[in-house]
């Protein structure tokens, strides 16, 4: 990925850092595996697996604890 598409980490809001969270997390998934139509042929799976739905979460907690940090918690 060429393109520069993070200035920054900070955000306005938590609910903004939260997405950035999300964005950082599918951007992550999209860099590791860059053919979408593997993607798309894989996601039936994952999308309806209990222990890949937490995993999944657990990525996006911990770029939303990066993103924190990185406001100083929005104080």
């Amino acid at each position: 990925m060429a393109d520069q598409w993070l200035p920054s980490l900070i955000t306005k809001t938590p609910e903004e850092g939260f997405q950035l969270a999300i964005t950082l997390s599918r951007r992550g998934v999209k860099f590791t595996q860059p053919d979408v139509e593997v993607l798309k042929k894989l996601r039936p799976d994952y999308s309806n697996n209990a222990d890949s739905l937490t995993a999944a979460s657990h990525v996006v907690a911990i770029n939303f604890q990066t993103v924190a940090a990185a406001n100083n918690y929005w104080r």
